[in-house]
């Protein structure tokens, strides 16, 4: 298959395994189905979805890529819209017993990361992102960084806005630079931001 430069979004709900193993099966059906497709409907960018991963949905897009300003303009949109979500459903199943817990244990981390070639194969009706890239990007959520919700940038998408005043697009915080090992992979660097005062 051709491969094609593309864009990797990674919108991943925190906590997802506490609030399985806590709550019963109805309620869970019921709000994780909900937090994915409030993500998915807040796509206003022109990203597809690939897979959705049980707790995570992994977006991707090629062609020209959106303005830097744009992008992270998306991921505060999936951010700000979760939470509104989550509240919603704090209200709808405001009698059930595990609700309570609910706004303290589920949050969102995003990963964005770039490849240069990245494949994507039709399996059935799905698509299925190939490539080291793709493997990068699902590593990422393993990472070093001291917050449970951020977005994280890797290196490589960083490096397509060298020439954009990166720091301008973050009124709500500052990015801190790390970076990660990986078996297979090696040493990867990123940049994250904490998310949680954009709903504090």
């Amino acid at each position: 298959m051709k491969t094609k430069p593309t864009l990797i979004c990674i919108p991943d709900i925190s906590g997802f395994t506490e609030f399985m193993s806590s709550t019963d099966i109805e309620l869970s059906a019921q709000v994780i189905p909900s937090l994915l497709n409030k993500v998915i409907y807040s796509n206003v960018i022109g990203l597809k979805v690939s897979e959705i991963e049980g707790d995570a949905i992994l977006f991707y897009k090629t062609g020209e890529l959106p303005t830097f300003e744009k992008l992270i303009e998306q991921c505060r949109l999936f951010y700000t819209e979760f939470y509104k979500q989550l509240k919603l459903l704090h209200a709808q199943f405001k009698h059930h017993d595990d609700i309570v817990d609910i706004p303290k244990v589920l949050g969102l981390k995003i990963v964005v990361h770039f490849g240069e070639q990245i494949s994507a194969v039709p399996i059935g009706k799905n698509i299925k992102l190939m490539g080291e890239d793709v493997i990068i990007a699902h590593r990422l959520l393993k990472n070093k960084v001291p917050f449970d919700e951020y977005i994280l940038l890797s290196e490589n998408i960083l490096d397509q806005y060298k020439d954009q005043n990166i720091e301008s697009n973050f009124g709500w915080g500052k990015l801190h630079g790390k970076d990660t090992s990986y078996k297979h992979i090696g040493n990867v660097s990123y940049n994250y931001i904490d998310l949680t005062p954009l709903v504090d």
